[in-house]
């Protein structure tokens, strides 16, 4: 195995093994810290997460505090739509999707740690829907067939993942011809300080993970999805008594000077297949 496969590896298992701890805890003990990650900073709950509450669909027991955003509300969701919603912890923006696609249509939730999946069909068998289901599997592998989704969504997760141009050549993949995405990431403009970068709990809390905007949106666009837009954007700033973990106090102007961590919503559309074959050489 190359040094690369062994990193990817490695943060694979880091995260695993933190969000396997975060599926046991409530929300409010997730809120404290970045993303959920247990014991790494003391984040205003607000910073990142925005509110749910007041969507159709909510599921208080599904809501583990571990989002940056609210894709489900710029998905464009129509009814009968099939969503695959990507890292989908335990299940909260799937149930969203759910009152979205209606009984006519299907969402699909897919995650790598074990317990996240186990909560995730608890919740569902407790509300008695049989069109919500839940798959053990990792985004740069997604265990279902090519041209599945209408719509993707995600929050917070695909910054988690190393190799982030195979999740978008995956999400790509299992988009239907004319299908389009909205994913809620934590990108980067300007870099962090190596210190921070390197602190394990912060890669598992959503921020080390993160990169460049501009690298990101790039990716997207190399995947081959057109229409893309940045549906919306806010900074997240870490308060000084989090940062002094990682920089002396003196540093801190300077980063905030040259740094910003923002969440994204970004769409994008796989195109429309023009030829109207139902599959490659049928036309001939």
């Amino acid at each position: 195995m190359n040094t690369q496969s062994e990193n990817s590896k490695q943060l694979k298992d880091l995260v695993k093994e933190k969000y396997a701890q975060i599926a046991d805890q409530s929300k409010e003990a997730n809120a404290s810290g970045c993303c959920g990650a247990t014991g790494c900073c003391t984040v205003d709950e607000a910073l990142m997460v925005d509110d749910y509450s007041k969507l159709e669909g909510y599921v208080p027991d599904a809501d583990l505090g571990l989002g940056c955003g609210l894709p489900t509300q710029f998905a464009k969701i129509s009814e009968g739509d099939t969503v695959v919603d990507l890292g989908s912890g335990a299940g909260n923006d799937c149930f969203v999707a759910r009152s979205l696609t209606g009984e006519k249509g299907k969402v699909i939730g897919v995650d790598f740690t074990e317990k996240m999946v186990e909560k995730a069909r608890l919740n569902a068998g407790k509300l008695g829907f049989d069109n919500v289901e839940f798959r053990l599997g990792d985004i740069e592998n997604l265990p279902m067939a090519s041209e599945t989704a209408d719509v993707v969504v995600s929050n917070c997760v695909l910054n988690l993942v190393p190799n982030k141009k195979k999740a978008f050549e995956e999400t790509y993949r299992v988009l239907k011809s004319g299908g389009h995405f909205s994913i809620s990431d934590i990108v980067l403009e300007g870099d962090l300080p190596e210190e921070l970068r390197k602190a394990a709990e912060m890669y598992a809390g959503c921020v080390s993970g993160a990169i460049q905007k501009q690298d990101y949106l790039d990716i997207v666009e190399k995947a081959g999805f057109v229409n893309m837009t940045v549906q919306k954007e806010k900074e997240i700033v870490l308060p000084d008594d989090s940062l002094l973990a990682y920089l002396p106090k003196d540093e801190i102007p300077a980063f905030r000077a040259k740094a910003k961590i923002l969440s994204i919503t970004v769409y994008g559309e796989k195109p429309a297949d023009k030829t109207g074959c139902c599959s490659p050489g049928c036309c001939n």
